[in-house]
């Protein structure tokens, strides 16, 4: 899956209009209630942005597990929370308000974090010599398809209310089509190292999973949160933005096999 209009113009665009779609579900309060519940939230940044990459990393370590597919964990573990977890969240009747402000506020913060968590992975485990890698350049891209999208969204739920809410669960379906759609082309174009490294994808993001919930639980528990928030942080631990981490992978990195 070499540079393609695919991988530099439709993937990209398509991420955007999947942050627009997350944009419209958002409203300032959604911000504001960050300073509500300070003890909730912090537990929440801690176990996604720093215990998650540390736990990915150990287990890559442990593992041994190829460059190749220990890139691909530490991409989607540099990843923020997406819609999916706020989808979760609201099947499981947990705290569906935190859940939704933790994924805006790690949507943002992930322009900065998530281009240096992927620079030192791609150091570290990169045993080849290093392809040039942009810090400045990822910043910038993530910019303009993460967060001007959800920018514009927001705005257009401000003074189109009524759309907005119309138009949430069409964009929650485009954004699951999308991803089973990338999912697939990508496990065609790389059949064979799929196969052949599927035991230990499996192993690595079904044990990271688990240890990430179990996390999100812990650090809850810890902060003598309710039930409900407990449930919300391992769910928020523990699921990534898949999406992201497919066009990282694919159009910014350009190694479909970290996907």
């Amino acid at each position: 899956m070499e540079a393609s209009f695919f991988t530099q113009v439709l993937l990209p665009a398509s991420l955007a209009l999947i942050m627009f779609g997350m944009g419209l579900s958002l409203t300032l309060d959604d911000f504001k209630r960050l300073m509500r519940t300070p003890k909730a939230v912090s537990l929440g940044l801690f176990g996604q942005m720093i215990c998650l990459p540390l736990v990915a990393f150990a287990l890559c370590v442990a593992l041994d597990v190829a460059p190749h597919i220990a890139i691909g964990i530490m991409v989607l573990a540099a990843c923020p929370g997406g819609t999916s977890s706020n989808l979760l969240s609201h099947i499981g009747r947990a705290n569906l308000a935190l859940s939704v402000s933790l994924t805006a506020i790690t949507t943002v913060l992930c322009v900065v974090t998530t281009p240096w968590l992927i620079k030192f992975s791609v150091d570290y485990f990169t045993i080849l010599p290093k392809e040039p890698f942009s810090l400045l350049k990822t910043s910038l891209s993530l910019l303009v398809i993460t967060l001007i999208p959800i920018l514009i969204g927001m705005s257009v739920r401000h003074y189109a209310l009524r759309f907005a809410q119309r138009s949430e669960g069409l964009f929650r379906h485009i954004s699951t089509l999308f991803l089973f759609t990338m999912i697939i082309l990508i496990s065609i174009d790389e059949q064979e190292m799929l196969l052949e490294s599927f035991p230990n994808v499996f192993i690595l993001t079904f044990g990271l999973n688990i240890l990430a919930t179990v996390i999100g639980v812990a650090l809850a528990r810890i902060g003598n949160l309710s039930d409900n928030d407990a449930v919300t942080l391992g769910i928020e631990v523990g699921t990534q933005n898949a999406t992201m981490s497919i066009l990282i992978s694919v159009s910014f990195l350009q190694h479909p096999e970290y996907a």
